[in-house]
């Protein structure tokens, strides 16, 4: 019976919100996915087109197409993270591989071309933009232990506020709080029944708690497995003037799909301590849509010069977060076990608005030999918005949002050689750190080569590319306010096979 009680609470309850700025640039960055081709040349496809994954950048690119075609592509992800905490390095590596394109593009010759509109272009394309899937280990001697990140919850707190009532059940209780008091209370309260922290007097109106845990230092270890990915699907229409001028928009479906497990683990507490071992374990699910639109031109000024231009719309995303957790120690509630991962608070939706992006674009071409090509994006993450912004506690992210993060510029370099089938492919990407204080992430650094082999009717291509990133990574939201430092490197190797018809 107590089981079922619990299901009817987890259905019927809404929280308040626990999101925060990270939700901002984990749905905002669109990493360089896509075909062999695109990769390969670094993403440099602003005024190029003539790839599916190039609509990303500018959807003027599909009139440059001369034929019907469809590509799709293979990814294998190696990522690599060397953490540092505390002067402990640990190091994680994952490999997985995904379909992460496909698309189709028709092209119709204009039955009247003395109107000087040669053809049209109708195109259809699946990418993944982004793939969450990562396993990320820290661990380490820290003077800041996890009663820290209860005791800064719980400061304020009116102690009658969070205890059980009479023949309440405790996992009841921890969804009744978050929902009718909020996301901070709730963590209070998970720090007492947990026994990380007590009042300093047990009085309903005591506002004031200490730790139960003795210590100078203590030994953490986290564990964090993610998974999910970001993908978008682009309807886009194009057409072309006299072989000089081609414009195009695109339609832009998204769909959010994350899940985030952290285990955490600390000990090393003093011998005089009565804790000597705490778990906390927070289990993140997030699903959602979203929805942006995009116009471009490409401009052949001569045989060799073309420029490019492109806006891409905010994208307005629609989500919902679902969030489980679990503690333990020496001192925790007999009962603590029946708040598990197995109840559910379930977050109302919200609304993430990520801000719009300019792309300019110029690149030269060789005649049937090669090409270089050059991309400039600008994106002010500063403008980015979590809502409903009637919501006062959005208000305060929102604020934090302007003041912490800043505009972005990226350059993505690449080139292309020809010898007689085969193509050889170089790139080169910079992404400007979107934070004001660059040490809490670093700019990303990436390089990228490729092959491909035309076999007329048909292509394959090959690319391995290659990102560098530092991060500062806390492993709470606060309390432990001392980050681990993070070196990322993602490499992937990508097949693409491209069908003309």
């Amino acid at each position: 019976m107590k089981r079922y009680l619990t299901f009817i609470v987890l259905l019927l309850c809404t929280f308040a919100t626990a999101q925060n700025s990270d939700d901002v640039l984990r749905f905002s960055n669109e990493n360089l996915q896509g075909t062999a081709r695109f990769q390969a040349m670094g993403g440099a496809f602003g005024a190029l087109g003539g790839d599916l994954s190039a609509l990303n950048i500018n959807p003027a690119g599909s009139a440059v197409f001369n034929n019907n075609l469809f590509t799709f592509s293979a990814t294998v992800y190696n990522t690599e993270n060397s953490a540092n905490y505390f002067g402990t390095n640990s190091n994680t590596t994952l490999t997985d591989v995904d379909i992460n394109q496909a698309g189709g593009v028709l092209v119709f010759k204009s039955a009247t071309p003395e109107s000087g509109w040669n053809k049209i272009a109708i195109a259809g394309n699946y990418d993944v933009v982004q793939n969450f899937d990562n396993q990320v280990v820290i661990n380490g001697n820290s003077n800041q232990g996890v009663d820290n990140y209860f005791l800064n919850f719980a400061g304020g707190v009116p102690f009658g506020s969070i205890l059980l009532q009479e023949n309440e059940f405790i996992e009841d209780a921890y969804l009744d709080i978050g929902a009718q008091q909020g996301f901070g209370d709730q963590q209070a309260f998970l720090g007492y029944y947990g026994g990380l922290i007590d009042p300093v007097a047990m009085e309903d109106d005591n506002t004031d708690y200490i730790s139960n845990a003795g210590y100078s230092t203590v030994s953490q270890d986290l564990l964090r497995n993610t998974t999910g990915y970001n993908s978008k699907f682009t309807v886009n229409f194009a057409s072309q003037y006299k072989e000089r001028l081609s414009l195009g928009a695109s339609l832009n479906f998204h769909t959010i799909l994350y899940d985030r497990y952290d285990e955490f683990t600390e000990t090393g507490y003093d011998a005089a301590s009565e804790i000597q071992r705490t778990t906390f374990d927070n289990f993140l699910h997030t699903e959602g849509s979203g929805f942006s639109f995009s116009l471009g031109a490409i401009a052949k000024l001569n045989e060799v010069v073309r420029l490019g231009g492109s806006y891409q719309s905010p994208t307005w995303y629609r989500l919902t977060d679902d969030l489980s957790q679990r503690i333990s120690s020496d001192l925790a509630d007999s009962n603590i076990n029946f708040i598990n991962l197995d109840v559910v608070n379930l977050f109302p939706r919200y609304t993430l608005k990520t801000p719009s992006k300019l792309t300019g674009s110029v690149a030269l071409i060789f005649g049937k030999n090669g090409l270089l090509s050059l991309d400039y994006s600008y994106q002010d993450m500063s403008q980015a918005e979590l809502g409903p912004t009637t919501d006062a506690n959005f208000s305060v992210v929102n604020n934090e949002v302007a003041n912490a993060f800043g505009a972005v510029s990226t350059i993505r370099v690449g080139g292309e050689y020809r010898i007689e089938r085969f193509s050889l492919r170089g790139g080169y990407r910079f992404e400007q750190s979107p934070y004001a204080n660059a040490d809490l992430l670093g700019d990303l650094n990436g390089l990228s080569a490729g092959i491909g082999y035309d076999f007329g009717g048909s292509r394959l291509d090959f690319a391995l590319s290659r990102t560098e990133r530092d991060i500062s990574h806390k492993l709470f939201d606060t309390g432990l306010d001392t980050p681990a430092l993070l070196n990322v490197i993602n490499t992937n190797a990508t097949l693409s096979y491209t069908m003309n018809f």
